[in-house]
């Protein structure tokens, strides 16, 4: 599935260096010939680093316990009650399965290629095992297989090809598995179904587009379906498996987000997620609603809550559904009795984010993944009955005490904006050391957050734990306009034309650090993966003066250039969101927006981090900023895994990059 409004983009963790010398160096195109005599580099297996200096050993040291934290997100529940688990205990994430409270958590899956999550088999299929996917360095042509639990075997379930295959989805009896797939033409994401006895598999939907499966009719006999045009717009439909056809939903007002889509127990009415207009009203937020065809009856279940539901799911016997709520980034639980729709009671939770909701095969329990801004994920498990909250995993923390972990207080600050008259506020969470000393100065690392279509939220981040309390960094996460879960008004401020308007906000940000006591506005670094890679560069370019040191991760440098070499699946998806290259008036935005174009004004020092397996991103784009940079006199870091994709999965890779930025972060912005 496509990210949702709410999913946040994950943050670039990591820790120790990683050993062994290096070898013959070479530069990050290959071409030693072709870079300034003054660029030192080096290779290190899969890594190319060009300008870093060697990471100080006390460094790694003092690193070392922060980057051994992990945890522990619930993916399922197994036939046998036990839940799987994605966790990480060597150098990738892998599945595992815990079967108690508290208890051993065993290794099914053993790559050194991350496995992200798993679907278990429905519990009533007979079926024991489930569905995992994974891809090749980075590259995101990520593939199917099923793992079966009887006989520890792995079978392929897709083409073994250069295609994208994701959203599996199971039948009720567990004898069909839908999924999208871009193996027809490499463009198109079409709909596949695989008789799971029969091992086969037949494309469903071929229409052209991004198509995804969202729910089977308990029969079988029908799929939901859902046509993603970007995150302010979706086209759900159905699809007669026997037949093939295609029938399109109705939208209100012809364009809406949609979110999950599901089948009620009576498999003729649906819930689902949407912002599509009410009684002619159009509306900001996602709510859950029910729908039933036969009465045209329309029910909105969160009416009362002014934010964005971003997930919900039903229990395998029909009696509950669970939902989470996105109110100001933390994560709020419900459940609803069926088909009365009652709230049901809950335990308290703790704060933070609720997310990957599942029901035990006979409705129960619910388990779910909480992480908050001072520990890592972990799994827990509500007895609906006795309204009890069990805790399932314990995520280690590296040693440390987690009592010195800071917690972040939103704030909000005023951009150039009005809003009926009034400045427009922009929120942040401010991570600020404990026990400052008075009168002292707070140097400030922004970190901007990637999509555009993402949200900050307040999730753990060993990293940032690690500039608040080892090295007395003030940190501050803004979510500027185009961010999600504030409305769609909020969402759409700085699409096309507009697109710099989120630079500005940023700009405002450095404001109001000026109004800040505490905060030492001359020493000001900026940080941001994917799209926030772009806002660091965009940062960096229209505020030399007031921008000490940035650090982009995978960002974009030139929307043309990203959008003519991006994988060709994403193209549309991102024209949707960026402007269409090939109309000359947004070529011509494109071109004067572009750090590319304006790199001449980048004058601080930037470390620039890459992979070279990028489908989103292309790596191209890290290296043209890189020598355009450098033209101007500076001795740019740059940093290339040949391993990664679009961030840094590997704990070995993103351990070095952490070491590296952190360094980084010491020499120019710490002055030390």
């Amino acid at each position: 599935m496509p990210l949702g409004r709410t999913q946040a983009s994950a943050l670039l963790l990591s820790a120790l260096a990683l050993a062994g010398a290096p070898t013959a160096a070479r530069s990050a195109t290959g071409t030693d010939a072709s870079a300034p005599s003054s660029v030192v580099r080096e290779e290190v297996g899969n890594r190319v680093s060009e300008n870093i200096p060697a990471i100080p050993a006390d460094l790694l040291e003092r690193l070392n316990r922060y980057q051994n934290t992990r945890g522990a997100s619930a993916s399922g529940w197994t036939r046998d009650g036990c839940l799987l688990l994605g966790t990480r205990f060597s150098e990738t994430s892998q599945v595992h399965r815990v079967c108690e409270p508290m208890g051993m958590r065993e290794q099914l899956t053993f790559y050194p290629e991350p496995v992200p999550g798993a679907l278990a088999a429905p519990a009533t299929s007979g079926r024991d095992g489930f569905v995992f996917s994974k891809d090749v360095g980075g590259d995101e042509f990520s593939q199917l297989h099923w793992f079966d639990l009887q006989s520890r075997e792995v079978s392929l379930l897709t083409d073994g090809k250069r295609s994208q295959n994701r959203g599996a989805v199971f039948s009720d009896d567990g004898r069909q598995l839908a999924y999208s797939s871009t193996s027809r033409n490499g463009k198109d994401t079409d709909i596949w179904v695989r008789d799971m006895q029969a091992g086969t598999a037949r494309a469903v939907v071929t229409e052209g587009g991004s198509w995804f499966p969202m729910d089977f009719s308990p029969d079988g006999k029908r799929l939901l379906v859902s046509r993603y045009v970007s995150i302010a717009e979706s086209h759900p439909g159905e699809v007669d498996l026997a037949s093939g056809e295609l029938t399109l939903f109705p939208v209100d007002g012809d364009r809406a987000a949609f979110g999950g889509f599901a089948y009620a127990p009576d498999g003729e009415s649906v819930y689902y997620v949407s912002d599509e207009p009410l009684q002619g009203q159009a509306q900001e937020f996602l709510t859950l609603r029910h729908h039933d065809p036969r009465s045209g009856r329309l029910e909105v279940l969160s009416a009362d809550i002014p934010w964005d539901v971003s997930e919900f799911t039903l229990s395998e016997d029909g009696r509950h559904l669970a939902f989470v709520t996105n109110e100001d980034g933390i994560g709020k639980l419900h459940v609803l009795a069926l088909p009365s729709q009652r709230p049901v009671a809950l335990p308290d939770l703790p704060v933070g984010l609720a997310y990957g909701l599942s029901f035990s095969a006979d409705g129960q329990k619910l388990a779910l993944s909480i992480n908050g801004a001072t520990s890592p994920s972990d799994a827990y498990v509500i007895d609906l009955a006795a309204r009890s909250l069990t805790r399932w995993t314990r995520s280690e923390v590296g040693g440390l005490d987690p009592e010195r972990f800071v917690a972040p207080r939103l704030v909000h600050f005023p951009t150039f904006d009005q809003v009926d008259g009034q400045p427009r506020m922009i929120p942040a969470f401010y991570y600020r050391p404990a026990d400052v000393p008075a009168g002292k100065k707070l140097p400030v690392v922004v970190q901007i957050h990637g999509g555009p279509e993402s949200q900050a939220r307040p999730t753990f981040s060993p990293t940032t734990q690690f500039l608040v309390n080892a090295l007395g960094v003030a940190v501050l996460v803004p979510n500027v306009r185009g961010s999600a879960g504030y409305g769609k008004s909020y969402l759409a401020l700085d699409n096309a034309a507009r697109r710099e308007d989120s630079v500005r906000d940023i700009g405002a940000l450095l404001d109001w650090v000026g109004t800040h006591p505490e905060l030492d506005a001359s020493r000001v670094g900026v940080y941001g993966g994917s799209y926030g890679g772009y806002m660091v560069l965009a940062s960096l370019m229209h505020y030399p003066e007031r921008i000490r040191a940035g650090v982009d991760i995978v960002g974009i440098s030139h929307f043309g250039t990203f959008l003519k070499n991006t994988e060709d699946y994403r193209r549309h998806l991102r024209r949707a969101e960026y402007g269409d290259e090939t109309d000359p008036e947004m070529a011509r935005i494109f071109e004067e927006i572009s750090p590319l174009n304006g790199a001449s004004k980048i004058t601080s020092p930037l470390f620039v981090a890459q992979g070279k397996n990028d489908p989103r991103v292309p790596w191209t784009e890290a290296e043209q900023i890189v020598q355009a940079v450098r033209g101007n006199g500076q001795p740019v870091w740059y940093l290339l895994f040949d391993d990664e994709g679009h961030g840094f999965r590997k704990k070995t890779n993103s351990d070095y990059f952490t070491a590296a930025t952190v360094l980084f972060w010491q020499q120019h912005l710490l002055d030390e």
